[in-house]
C-alpha cells in the first residue's frame, strides 16, 4: 500500500489541522484545547467511542471495523504537548502562546493519526477494532504512564500498541526502525555538596564546595570510562552548576548540581545509579564535606518487540518502499511505558532538512504527513485484515 489516494485527498484538511494545533501549543497535561480539539474532530468523523479525560486531558477514540469477531484491537498512538521553549521559526502560524512552541513535532504526530481516524473512520477496511490514542505529557510528565495506569489498555482491550515520531535529517516520508532497545532511560539527578563557606582569601578556613563540585563533575565522567562495559551505551551529564552566592570574594558554603543519566538495559541503568552516589559520598568524604544525592527515576528504556518490530517494518515498506536500521538514540521516549504495557512498536518517519527537535527554529514539515497517516492506516489494516 503506497500512500492511500484519499490521504492525499486530505492533506490540505491535515495540515490546517497540524498548523492550528502548532499555532496554540500547551505544556505537559494542560493539552485542554488540543484534547477538544481532538475529540471534536474524532466525533465528527464518526467514530464509535470518543473518551476524554484520560490522564487528565488525553482522549482515546474508538473505530469499529467491519466485523469484530476475534475481538481485536490495535492502539496508535501520538503525542500532543509542546515544550516551554521560545518559537524563531517565523512561520505565519507560529505559536500564539510566548514561550511555548511545538518543538518536537507533536503537532504533526496529532495531526496525522487525526488523518488516519477520518480515513478508517470512512472505509472501515479491518476486522476488529481500532483505538487511536492521543496522549499529553509526553515531555517529562510521563502521561503515557499515566494513561496505563488509569486502566486504558484494559478498558479498550488493546492488544498491541504502535507509535511513531519525525525525525529531522532523515528523507521526507521515509522510515526507520531499530529491534531492542531504542530510545534510552532518562533519569535525572540532584546533587547538594556542603562545605563551609568563607572568603576567598582565606580558603585554608573555609571547605571550598566549589573545587569539591568541580572535582565531582570530573569524577563522574570516570562511569562511563572505567564502571561500565565499554561495549555498553551510558552517558552522564551534568548540566548545571549552581553556588549559593554569586561574589567575586566569597567561598559559597554550597553548590547544587543537576544532570541526566541514560542508559539502554537495566544493569547499566542500575550501575550508573549505583556509582553516582558512591562517587558522590566519596569525593565529599575526602574533603571533608557533606552531600545529598536525589535520584529521580525517569522513563524506562523503550524497547521495541520483535515480532511487532517486523510488522511495523512491512508497514513501512508498503507506504515508502523501504525500512532503513535507525541508530540508537539516548534521548528519553514515555512511549516505553506503552512497550512495557503491551507488546508493539516505534518508527521514524523522515522531516528531512529541518533544525533538529527541541530547537527553536524547528518545524514540523508538512510534506511528511502522507506517510505518516498511511502507514498508521496500514499498522491497522495488515494487523487486522478483511477476512
Amino acid at each position: 500500500m503506497p500512500v492511500k489516494n484519499r490521504i492525499a485527498e486530505l492533506v490540505s484538511d491535515i495540515t490546517e489541522w497540524r498548523q492550528d494545533i502548532h499555532a496554540h501549543p500547551e505544556l505537559l497535561f494542560d493539552t485542554v484545547r488540543t484534547g477538544q480539539f481532538v475529540a471534536d474532530k474524532l466525533k465528527e468523523f464518526g467514530c464509535d467511542e470518543v473518551v476524554t479525560g484520560i490522564a487528565g486531558t488525553g482522549v482515546v477514540g474508538i473505530i469499529k471495523g467491519r466485523t469484530d469477531t476475534a475481538g481485536r484491537v490495535v492502539g496508535l498512538r501520538a503525542d500532543m504537548d509542546a515544550l516551554p521553549i521560545e518559537e524563531e521559526t517565523g512561520v505565519e502560524y507560529a505559536s500564539t502562546n510566548p514561550g511555548v512552541m511545538h518543538a518536537c513535532g507533536h503537532d504533526g504526530h496529532t495531526a496525522m493519526l487525526l488523518g488516519a481516524a477520518r480515513y478508517m473512520a470512512e472505509t472501515r477496511n479491518f476486522d476488529g477494532s481500532v483505538a487511536v490514542i492521543f496522549q499529553p505529557a509526553e515531555e517529562g510528565g510521563g502521561g503515557g504512564r499515566v494513561m496505563c495506569e488509569e486502566g486504558m489498555m484494559e478498558r479498550f482491550n488493546i492488544q498491541e500498541v504502535y507509535g511513531m515520531h519525525n525525525w529531522p535529517g532523515q528523507e521526507v516520508g521515509k522510515f526507520a526502525i531499530r529491534l531492542g532497545p531504542f530510545f534510552a532511560a532518562a533519569d535525572q539527578f540532584e546533587i547538594q555538596v556542603s562545605g563551609m563557606g568563607g572568603h576567598a582569601a582565606k580558603p585554608h578556613e573555609s571547605i571550598d564546595s566549589t573545587v569539591i563540585a568541580a572535582h565531582l563533575v570530573t569524577a563522574l565522567q570516570t562511569i562511563a570510562s572505567r564502571n561500565a562495559d565499554p561495549v555498553e551505551q551510558i552517558v552522564l551529564s551534568v548540566t548545571s552548576f549552581r553556588t549559593a552566592t554569586d561574589a567575586f570574594n566569597v567561598i559559597p558554603d554550597k553548590v547544587k548540581l543537576k544532570g541526566t543519566l541514560r542508559t539502554l538495559t537495566p544493569e547499566m541503568r542500575a550501575l550508573g545509579e549505583k556509582r553516582l552516589k558512591e562517587i558522590s559520598a566519596g569525593i565529599a568524604a575526602t574533603f571533608g564535606a557533606q552531600v545529598e544525592v536525589n535520584f529521580i527515576p525517569g522513563y524506562p528504556p523503550m524497547v521495541n518487540h520483535e515480532q511487532e518490530t517486523r510488522y511495523a517494518i512491512e508497514a513501512a515498506t508498503k507506504v515508502s518502499g523501504s525500512c532503513a536500521d535507525a541508530p540508537l538514540v539516548m534521548g528519553g521516549e514515555d512511549f516505553a511505558y506503552m512497550l512495557e504495557a503491551r507488546p508493539g512498536a516505534y518508527v521514524l518517519v523522515g522531516n528531512g532538512d529541518s533544525a533538529m527537535i527541541h530547537h527553536p527554529k524547528y518545524n514540523f514539515n508538512d510534506e511528511t504527513i502522507p506517510a505518516g497517516s498511511s502507514w498508521y492506516i496500514e499498522m491497522t489494516e495488515s494487523r487486522m485484515p478483511v477476512a
